[in-house]
């Protein structure tokens, strides 16, 4: 069986790191053969959509089973939705966590142990400043539909976030909140099964935003 720990090093004598979504870095770990890789992680500087994008790497290595800290609900609905079981509340080192694993010491979780945003700079919900509110963001995803797409100009988004795209060359001027952000999933090694339920979640999770646009839009005409 191949798992995943969250580590602050590339060995198995590092520590755990409490983060998911911005862990330092990835230890995946084949318990059939005792063999072990590191990995660093990219989506750490992310503004917003970290854990998803974390979630849909450890799927596409083939990973069965997440050991960490913490994680947020959008990376927990990402890793249920690929068939990845999580262990959450876990301290100590790799190679501590990985026997209490084969140990059945340590029991999977179903439910997120930490808000939206854990992890981002400060602990708020804003990239920058921790403003609650909506603020002008400049956003920088690559897009669905093979583009980079909303979010390359000032808008409304919280602080730095990863745009919604329309297409190659589109760009509307305003981002989703951050960490809300969906992108296109890593499609490499993963099941039929496994990308259309990660996409399932995603059109839901897109549709929540624009409903919370929508939201927003109606406030704004009702206080003009």
């Amino acid at each position: 069986m191949i798992i995943a720990v969250s580590s602050t090093g590339k060995d198995l004598d590092s520590q755990i790191d409490p983060r998911f979504g911005r862990c330092a870095f990835f230890i995946v770990y084949n318990t059939d053969d005792n063999s072990a890789e590191a990995f660093d992680n990219e989506n750490i500087a992310l503004g917003g959509g970290a854990g998803i994008q974390s979630a849909q790497f450890i799927a596409s290595k083939g990973v069965k089973a997440v050991i960490t800290g913490n994680c947020g609900p959008n990376a927990v609905r990402t890793l249920q939705a690929a068939g990845v079981q999580l262990y959450l509340g876990q301290t100590g080192t790799v190679r501590e966590a990985i026997e209490r694993f084969k140990n059945s010491v340590i029991k999977p979780s179903l439910e997120p142990n930490v808000a939206d945003h854990f992890g981002m700079q400060g602990g708020t919900s804003s990239a920058q400043g921790g403003n609650t509110g909506w603020t002008a963001g400049r956003g920088g995803g690559m897009g669905m539909g093979g583009g980079r797409g909303m979010g390359r100009g000032m808008g409304m988004g919280r602080g730095m976030g990863k745009g919604m795209g329309l297409g190659k060359g589109t760009a509307l001027g305003f981002d989703f909140p951050a960490e809300n952000a969906t992108a296109q999933p890593d499609k490499t090694n993963l099941s039929r099964d496994e990308e259309l339920n990660i996409l399932k979640e995603q059109s839901r999770e897109l549709q929540r935003q624009m409903k919370d646009i929508q939201d927003r839009i109606e406030k704004l005409d009702k206080n003009s």
